[in-house]
């Protein structure tokens, strides 16, 4: 017996043995041909399919470019359990900072100038970690309670 048989109890139908041994049928052109415009028709199925999740995906991305010297938020993801940045909970700040870019590294990463506070956290974040600070005089910084 062969482990197929052994582990379902029935002989394997591949696409080679797919018919019973009595019932061998003989494949003519039109049997191929009418599989050969199923196998076109679900690919153009899945083109549509793929085309219109990348239109999704595309509202999303946004090109985000930050300069030396720019001030920007610091997003800080409420983990679990994780208190990465000194702050726990549901209804702890989404985003800290500002803090001044001090260098890009690449296209795509920034380092900060962070406060000695925030010392055991590493300097360089993911563009989408960040988002840019719109300054206003009314707010006051207060790095003591991060």
């Amino acid at each position: 017996m062969a482990l197929y048989e052994v582990l379902y109890g029935r002989r394997c139908r591949s696409l080679v043995v797919w018919f019973e041994p009595g019932e061998a049928r003989l494949l003519g052109t039109n049997l191929v041909q009418d599989e050969l415009d199923k196998v076109k028709l679900i690919q153009e199925w899945l083109l549509t399919a793929q085309s219109r999740q990348k239109s999704y995906a595309d509202r999303k991305v946004r090109d985000v470019v930050f300069m030396v010297e720019e001030k920007v938020l610091l997003k800080v993801s409420p983990l679990k359990g994780v208190m990465k940045f000194g702050k726990k909970g549901k209804l702890s700040p989404r985003y800290i900072g500002p803090f001044e870019v001090l260098w890009r590294i690449g296209g795509v990463a920034n380092e900060l100038a962070l406060p000695p506070s925030l010392s055991s956290v590493h300097p360089i974040f993911h563009v989408f970690m960040l988002r840019k600070y719109v300054g206003d005089p009314s707010h006051t910084l207060d790095f003591s309670v991060v």
